[in-house]
């Protein structure tokens, strides 16, 4: 639908329209209208900035706020000496707000000596109170604030903001709305991240997402294939399911739908080399997901399956409802279906109460996993979860030393696992050339690591065979073969 909207033939005079979408199509037009005019006053360009911070379900997000910014007239800059500058915020770790609340007061110095600029925020981190309050105190100079049940309201917010004089906050504590057909500017031609449902229902005692992204909803099957499908005929090869926790797909649906029977549909599209998914939640990884992806001849073998910790008092405090014993029962099902699967994890060093006992835990599960790779990460206490009033909190000086022997650990697995891909040939989609070196040419292969290998610019978006011989330490390097 969106691609076949004339906006220049939308009838800006009359009242908004009340369905979602067209509505914000009514607000892209007026806004288009209102870019025209200015760029024809200052003779030139109208520019934009837009920063993603955090996961790539902000970066899909963030791909939707870009196309409808293109849409309207502006033009994207990298650097932030725009006319318009937007952040889209992570507050996952308190590193990330710190990073956005550095970031604005250098926009500070910017707007002062260019007082039309506009700043935007949106995003997981506007969703906490505490967060829209200091930005208020503190950062009056930010003209729109709002965060992540209304992104698709952007235009509307957009236009609102241009005929105000005071900053525009906008937070929605929840939603059950998903309003299809607006514009997206991808960041690459060849491949595509697809959102399959929305928020969380979790609530890991360490974790702010449930609160930030609200409660599970799943778009329909039909949605998600159509949108694929239009991706594939638009030159998409691979395409990334997106979702908190991607195995619970569908339980909020009238007609309830399996994540393993979505992936079957997806499948069937014709043209779609590659399906890539995450993230996956242990507890919901099912025999039926298995034996899809074991049977699929498009689903890659990379699967990241987050376990947090190694003991089970640990897990049974975090809420994570399995035990280690279910986790590598779940391993062990995944590798005797899927014997070549690369397995990913995230682990936390540190979380309240953890002894030294417990840690090691984690260190002889990640021996006995053998992941691929690992991102780990020190608990970072978060304002409004449980785990952030929990006693015992752990000293930094602590959880430094342990996440360091962690590191060396799935260091030495990785050398060893990466080692046991030398001589294979792996099919690689080349995404770009390396910065230091244009015919040195990056891509990942089909189980989710970087190969780099010589070749030239031409090949990005293709998927070339590659014989890898040698691996360092989170890459892998080759030679193309026919």
């Amino acid at each position: 639908m969106f691609n076949e909207i004339d906006f220049s033939k939308i009838d800006t005079g009359i009242t908004p329209p009340q369905d979602d979408t067209e509505r914000q199509y009514y607000y892209m037009a007026k806004l288009a209208e209102m870019v025209a005019l200015r760029e024809r006053e200052l003779g030139r360009r109208i520019t934009y900035c837009l920063q993603t911070f955090g996961c790539q379900m902000n970066e899909k997000q963030s791909e939707v706020v870009a196309g409808i910014m293109d849409e309207i007239g502006f033009k994207r800059q990298e650097t932030e000496d725009a006319d318009v500058v937007i952040y889209n915020t992570c507050t996952v770790r308190e590193n990330a707000n710190l990073k956005v609340y550095g970031r604005l007061g250098k926009l500070h110095s910017l707007k002062k000596s260019n007082p039309d600029m506009k700043i935007a925020l949106f995003g997981c981190m506007m969703q906490e109170k505490q967060v829209v309050d200091k930005i208020q105190k503190d950062y009056p100079f930010v003209n729109l604030v709002f965060g992540t049940h209304n992104i698709f309201k952007f235009a509307e917010l957009f236009y609102e903001m241009e005929n105000l004089d005071s900053q525009l906050i906008d937070i929605w504590e929840g939603t059950d709305k998903i309003v299809e057909e607006l514009p997206t500017e991808r960041n690459y031609s060849f491949k595509s991240g697809v959102n399959i449902m929305f928020g969380c229902n979790n609530f890991c005692s360490y974790c702010i997402v449930p609160y930030v992204r609200g409660r599970e909803r799943s778009r329909e099957p039909e949605a998600i294939v159509k949108e694929i499908e239009a991706l594939v005929a638009d030159g998409v090869t691979e395409v990334m399911l997106l979702g908190q926790n991607v195995n619970s797909y569908g339980k909020t649906l009238k007609d309830p739908v399996t994540f393993a029977q979505l992936l079957e549909k997806v499948e069937q599209i014709e043209g779609l080399k590659r399906i890539r998914f995450m993230t996956s939640h242990p507890k919901d990884i099912s025999d039926e997901l298995i034996d899809v992806m074991a049977a699929s001849k498009h689903i890659c073998h990379a699967l990241h399956l987050p376990v947090q910790h190694g003991s089970n008092r640990i897990l049974q405090s975090m809420n994570r409802r399995y035990t280690r014993e279910k986790y590598l029962e779940r391993v062990e099902a995944i590798r005797a279906k899927v014997p070549d699967i690369s397995l990913t994890t995230d682990l936390i060093v540190g979380y309240p109460g953890e002894t030294e006992e417990e840690f090691e835990e984690t260190c002889s599960l990640v021996e006995r996993v053998g992941y691929d790779s690992a991102f780990t990460f020190i608990y970072s206490p978060r304002v409004g979860t449980r785990a952030a009033d929990m006693p015992d909190q752990i000293p930094e000086s602590v959880s430094s030393r342990r996440i360091q022997k962690l590191i060396a650990l799935q260091k030495e697995i990785t050398h060893k696992r990466y080692a046991k891909y030398i001589g294979q040939v792996h099919n690689v989609l080349v995404e770009e050339a390396s910065r230091r070196d244009e015919n040195q040419m990056a891509g990942k292969n089909e189980y989710n690591i970087t190969v780099n290998f010589p070749g030239d610019k031409s090949l990005v978006g293709q998927i070339v065979k590659v014989k890898i011989t040698s691996a360092g330490e989170s890459t892998l390097r080759g030679e193309r073969v026919d």
